[in-house]
């Protein structure tokens, strides 16, 4: 079936089901919209962990192994450093550095965060589009029992250890929406918008945290699609699981749905999951969301493609 699909993704989780759709349509009909809350500047650098995770799986570069950076990776850089005493807590590898010193190198030359993605995928090979939520700074922070935490510092250099409290978008409420997020979630031939399996709290709510995308996502009469990022009681990836037990919520793909209601019209939970209650306004379905393999992504991807076909 013909028509446009945006997909909002953060990083790993969504980075595999963006790599699926990829596959599944032709690259004229995908937008991908990505979280840049998680974007900080380390060593000199501008780093944008959750557009890396995106770029690096639609090239064929992404680690299936560690699930983030690229295959094939050395860490020379990461060896040297440590032995100067370096803040050597986040982890650069020696061809994924080349990324951060371009895009670094660019914005400082006046380039845009969306100029400098295109650029990069130009680069890369990709056809399809990958834009920033805003070339304007979002940061996620979160509220701990350490006091406020940047979320990189709680994530990466704190392994997560910190109980989160609460969590805020700096910067959100004065960014713009790119002007190609808004113009692709208003084309007259849009599909479907889906949120991928990516975590609710820092992935994709920074996203809809930036004015005029959520308004769009609630104005569209295409259908908009979640997938679940839980699957039996735990995230395959990242924090979602212990965050959302740390705000007193179940950790069940239906807590999620429930997050979302008033947004969606379909939620995909893992066909391993017992069938989700009714959720107003929500059609729920199951497919099998574990993405291992290419083939895992293809599927989960075609059966979103029929979810928002009404089949």
């Amino acid at each position: 079936m013909s028509g446009h699909v945006v997909a909002l993704s953060g990083g790993v989780g969504g980075a595999k089901l963006v790599h699926g759709l990829s596959l599944a349509l032709a690259p004229e009909q995908l937008t991908v919209v990505v979280n840049t809350g998680d974007d900080f500047r380390h060593l000199g650098l501008h780093i944008s962990p959750d557009i890396d995770s995106v770029v690096y799986a639609l090239s064929g570069l992404s680690d299936a192994v560690r699930g983030w950076g690229r295959r094939d990776e050395s860490w020379a850089f990461m060896a040297a450093l440590n032995g100067l005493g370096g803040e050597g807590w986040f982890q650069l590898g020696d061809t994924d550095l080349a990324m951060h010193v371009e895009r670094s190198w660019r914005l400082a030359q006046g380039e845009t965060l969306s100029a400098v993605t295109a650029r990069l995928c130009q680069a890369l090979g990709i056809a399809v589009r990958v834009l920033p939520m805003s070339d304007d700074a979002v940061r996620t922070r979160l509220l701990t029992d350490a006091g406020w935490l940047d979320f990189q510092d709680y994530f990466v250099r704190r392994q997560c250890q910190p109980v989160v409290r609460e969590l805020e978008f700096a910067g959100a409420g004065a960014a713009h929406a790119l002007p190609e997020v808004l113009a692709a979630l208003t084309r007259a031939d849009l599909r479907a918008v889906v949120i991928c399996p990516s975590n609710p709290f820092v992935s994709v709510e920074p996203i809809l945290a930036v004015p005029g995308i959520r308004a769009a996502l609630t104005a569209t009469t295409a259908p908009v699609i979640a997938v679940t990022p839980i699957i039996g009681g735990k995230a395959l990836k990242g924090p979602a699981a212990k965050m959302m037990a740390e705000l007193g919520l179940e950790v069940t793909g239906s807590a999620v749905a429930q997050r979302y209601a008033g947004l969606i019209d379909v939620f995909i939970s893992d066909a391993s999951d017992a069938p989700l209650a009714a959720i107003d306004g929500v059609r729920t379905l199951r497919a099998p969301t574990l993405m291992s393999t290419n083939e895992d992504r293809v599927g989960l991807a075609r059966a979103v493609l029929a979810a928002a076909d009404g089949r």
